[in-house]
């Protein structure tokens, strides 16, 4: 039998909710939520192993106007967030070697 590989956690939220309803709209959604890899395309793994991804609705994922996938600016503040996060407890220098540029 083979074991089930774990993922990290998100490094920015302990519980599951919109991360981008809370910050932005100061509302806390709970439902329908998917999880986002903040660092897409050939990040997307480096944003699994590190937890370098959030919790968000269907408004601020893929669906509409405000939707990270369809705003820069909504993905920037998730980008920036998570290099702060990430520089908690790294240099900005790991973060630049590890996602290959600096977003603040």
């Amino acid at each position: 039998m083979t074991k089930k590989k774990r993922h990290k956690g998100s490094i920015l939220q302990q519980d599951r909710y919109c991360y981008l309803c809370d910050l932005l709209d100061h509302r806390y959604m709970v439902r329908g939520l998917q999880e986002h890899h903040i660092f897409g395309g050939p990040n997307r793994t480096v944003s699994e192993a590190e937890g370098l991804k959030c919790w968000l609705c269907l408004k601020h994922h893929t669906q509409g106007p405000e939707a990270v996938h369809n705003n820069i600016q909504n993905a920037r503040i998730l980008q920036q967030a998570a290099q702060q996060a990430y520089e908690q407890n790294h240099t900005r220098e790991d973060f630049v070697r590890l996602i290959g540029r600096n977003y603040l």
